[in-house]
């Protein structure tokens, strides 16, 4: 008796951890640029969710979006219109405002939903296509002889409406002020230049610092930890 007893006990812990398991991976929704592209061409109407401010979608965004967020007027209008039955693409300028979006839809009976990682800025930096309402002000050709013309150089590429991009602003005055002409410092906005930043094909996440001294990469950060440190020890060589 006490064999069957535990035998059960055993068996609803195993059901218990397989149904965790299932609710875990039903809450993994982000993907990498690669594999969310392949899952939108492989729709003949993709259902893409830019979940940024209307100010930021008019500037740019992927072909073909939609744009509203949990803070949309209206938000579940919006939503009312989506298939349930196909999948939802999702995207920011991270991946903040798109993932809560995305859990929302996923509380409310979407069962297939995909955040961008990396948001816009992956989307763009990685070439894929996209809408913007204004030409970049430099050109590849142009940020190259950048590159060449001067020995060491400091490229910052990030946008205005990037929490995490502001925070570099201050490290970059602080640099600028202990380097002098030493150190040029070009500061690369998506707004103003994405055409440059989807040229280099380099760019997964705002912030990213490129640092180059005679036209070779010292370093490339994903975000902006430790920059000074690392610009310090860089120029101490």
């Amino acid at each position: 008796m006490k064999n069957k007893i535990f035998k059960k006990s055993i068996a609803t812990l195993i059901l218990l951890f397989a149904t965790a398991g299932f609710a875990q991976n039903q809450n993994v929704i982000t993907l990498q640029l690669d594999s969310f592209y392949a899952k939108i061409k492989a729709e003949q109407k993709p259902q893409i969710i830019d979940a940024r401010s209307p100010e930021e979608f008019a500037i740019n965004h992927i072909n073909e979006a939609l744009n509203f967020n949990l803070e949309t007027y209206n938000y579940l209008g919006y939503a009312a219109k989506l298939d349930k039955s196909k999948p939802v693409f999702i995207y920011s300028i991270g991946t903040g405002r798109s993932n809560l979006l995305a859990k929302e839809l996923l509380k409310n009976g979407f069962s297939d939903v995909h955040d961008l990682e990396g948001g816009i800025a992956a989307w763009i930096g990685g070439g894929k296509p996209f809408y913007s309402n204004s030409k970049s002000k430099l050109s590849l050709a142009e940020y190259k002889k950048v590159i060449v013309d001067n020995n060491t150089v400091l490229v910052d590429i990030g946008s205005r409406y990037c929490g995490a991009c502001k925070k570099v602003k201050p490290v970059l005055e602080t640099i600028r002020t202990q380097y002098g002409e030493h150190v040029k410092i070009v500061e690369i906005d998506l707004e103003d230049n994405p055409q440059v930043i989807a040229d280099l094909k380099t760019v997964k996440v705002f912030p990213t610092l490129i640092l180059y001294q005679n036209s070779k990469i010292v370093f490339k950060k994903d975000g902006s930890a430790d920059l000074k440190k690392d610009v310090d020890l860089a120029l101490a060589h």
